[in-house]
């Protein structure tokens, strides 16, 4: 059944394309929420925002490609989520950083200009964290924004859980202090 099919069964009720729905772009969210460091939160909180974002896309999309429009929603809602914690609201998330090179990931605009921004926005990120994490930590922060679970990068790496568990907060703590967290 096609995203559109289901976006249709889910405005009449249908409990079962909403979940189908949910389910298929969960990894989307999870993707884009983990994009964010939380500093005394944990990503998770993130991903709440962004599957709220993928619930408004189901209610409101119109016509056109529901895989991007949905990516927008998620995106934006998880963006919101963290401007607004600037204001002290949300504890948990107030010192989120972006982190936005993950290559797999649409850029904010289709237009060169934009696309010349992200690619170098992109690359001086990797640059720093190349410069300022170890080898290992390096390779564990780029699986993990591109979305590899810990147990997939367990594998990969060869390293046990608590390893790769270390090296992600230790990255995280580096590259908040780096970007001025």
């Amino acid at each position: 059944m096609t995203d559109n099919q289901l976006i249709s069964r889910f405005r009449v009720g249908d409990k079962t394309a909403c979940d189908e729905l949910l389910n298929k772009y969960k990894p989307v969210v999870l993707r884009v929420a983990r994009r964010f460091f939380l500093s005394g939160g944990d990503t998770e909180d993130l991903v709440q925002e962004g599957m709220c974002g993928l619930y408004s896309a189901m209610q409101n999309f119109e016509e056109g490609d529901f895989p991007s429009y949905a990516y927008a929603c998620i995106r934006n809602r998880i963006a919101d989520a963290v401007r607004h914690s600037a204001s002290g609201k949300n504890f948990a998330l107030n010192s989120s950083l972006p982190i936005d090179f993950s290559p797999d990931i649409p850029s904010r605009g289709d237009n060169p200009e934009d696309k010349l921004i992200d690619s170098e926005s992109r690359t001086e990120l990797s640059s720093l964290m190349r410069e300022h994490l170890s080898p290992l930590e390096y390779k564990v922060m780029s699986m993990y924004v591109d979305g590899a679970s810990m147990s997939e990068m367990c594998s990969a790496l060869g390293k046990p859980y608590k390893s790769i568990d270390n090296a992600i907060t230790r990255s995280k703590n580096k590259l908040q202090k780096i970007l001025g967290g």
